[in-house]
């Protein structure tokens, strides 16, 4: 067989291996409309749910082809809302990657935050992350600012529903695994209370910070799904809403030696929004858990380091070489200092509801990350996801995300603005009390409808 022969059975198989190119290569049109205007045209219209399926199925493949979020997937009769769960969360009838590329199980048993899902929300698909929660990239493209890293373990949750392959998608955050993905992604991503008791059946890495987190488009979405996920249980007693929340920015994130000036350029735009909703910020200090920042890495790096001794045993599985790098950061924390942290998560826990009532604020504000999300094409500096106290630059390194995790807090992330060369998804979180999910997503929602969503475009593959 000559040169050219090898090269014309390649490209013939590469021709044929797939779906027709000639089918299915534009995001179906409905998949645009926010979730409350598709409930009210199923409503009216039920039939429309199996039209609808059909365009689906015609978009589905061809655009994971493209953007490699979904790791397995279930069929399902005219679903009303696709939900997408997290390979690090068990699923009943699917296989639990991790995102190893030589392991799975098949669990008996569903998630416990998945036993309760409304009949208007199937389970169809499960999608991609990183190596054990720890590893540099899951593979996926981020939809809408492709050059933008998609980043955080949640990656496939978020790309997902960038992508329009699922309405909601499960992840988990533990230092910010949901809201960097959902951020990055132009989506919301909120993450929840951290509560040991929601947790079965999910993948651990640092038990103390581990918290569930769901990606939809808008704080809209996920407030109509919300009361559909049968989540009750684990929500508790929700903090009440109100016609105005006492809002504080968060004034060590206002630093322009941390926090970069297109970030505060964006936190700015937030400030103005909130105190045209009413809700005037005020600059507040949270020295105690501000301090804090790099004993969550350093604990999540020895819970990790703690461990992977099980997980060798079990997986037999050879690892990243990222993911081999933030395990050695776990290896270098001592055992004095991992009760010391232990001790000072126990005080800031302890403390924080008297923090917020002396603040007199329901929520703090602050940017997403001190920089705007990395461009792939410059890759992130540094050999771990995990950074070291010895790294340079390590106060940007260690970022906002662990104020929420360190103290067990609800978090949510909202797009604000684009960044000036208009490729990048700038965000905001917005952190408050335990319990305040429902809070968050009033807030959220209410400056969506002011600022509106980031401008999107209607999907080509």
């Amino acid at each position: 067989m000559s040169h050219a022969d090898t090269q014309n059975t390649i490209a013939h198989y590469l021709n044929h291996c797939g779906a027709p190119l000639d089918s299915g290569r534009e995001q179906p049109e409905y998949l645009g409309l926010s979730l409350r205007k598709r409930l009210e045209l199923l409503q009216r219209s039920p039939a429309l749910a199996a039209d609808w399926a059909a365009q689906y199925d015609a978009w589905r493949d061809h655009a994971d082809s493209h953007y490699r979020c979904l790791t397995s997937t279930r069929p399902a009769e005219a679903p009303w809302f696709r939900l997408g769960v997290k390979d690090t969360v068990d699923v009943a009838g699917l296989p639990t990657r991790l995102g190893l590329r030589s392991y799975r199980h098949y669990p008996q048993r569903s998630a416990k935050a998945l036993t309760c899902l409304d009949s208007r929300i199937v389970l169809t698909s499960k999608v991609a992350t990183t190596e054990l929660n720890i590893a540099f990239g899951a593979g996926c493209r981020n939809p809408h600012y492709p050059s933008i890293d998609p980043s955080g373990s949640s990656t496939g949750s978020a790309v997902s529903v960038a992508a329009g392959l699922c309405d909601i998608s499960l992840g988990t955050d533990v230092l910010g695994s949901v809201r960097w993905p959902a951020s990055h992604c132009g989506m919301v991503g909120l993450r929840m209370t951290q509560k040991a008791a929601s947790l079965a059946g999910v993948f651990p890495l640092s038990p103390r910070m581990d918290a569930l987190g769901w990606v939809t488009r808008s704080a809209d979405d996920l407030d109509l799904l919300l009361p559909w996920l049968g989540l009750a249980p684990l929500l508790g007693d929700q903090q009440p809403l109100k016609p105005h929340y006492r809002v504080g920015l968060l004034a060590h994130a206002l630093d322009p030696a941390l926090t970069s000036a297109p970030m505060l350029d964006m936190l700015g735009q937030a400030r103005t929004a909130f105190a045209d909703l009413g809700m005037t910020p005020r600059d507040v200090a949270m020295p105690e858990l501000w301090a804090c920042r790099g004993d969550a890495w350093q604990l999540c790096a020895r819970d990790a380091w703690l461990a992977s001794a099980a997980w060798a045993r079990r997986f037999d599985s050879d690892l990243h070489w990222s993911t081999l790098s933030a395990l050695k950061v776990g290896e270098g924390v001592s055992d004095s200092d991992y009760q010391r942290i232990h001790g000072r998560m126990d005080a800031v826990r302890a403390g924080i509801d008297a923090w917020f009532d002396s603040a007199q604020v329901d929520f703090v504000v602050f940017p997403m990350d001190p920089n705007r999300p990395f461009d792939r094409r410059n890759p992130q500096p540094g050999d771990s996801t995990i950074p070291s106290p010895h790294d340079h630059d390590y106060p940007q390194k260690i970022g906002f995300t662990p104020l929420a995790s360190f103290s067990g807090l609800p978090a949510i992330t909202v797009p604000v603005a684009l960044s000036a060369d208009g490729k990048a998804p700038l965000a905001i979180q917005i952190m408050g009390r335990r319990d305040s999910e429902q809070q968050l997503l009033d807030i959220a929602k209410r400056l969506q409808a002011l600022i509106g969503l980031l401008p999107t475009r209607r999907l080509q593959v």
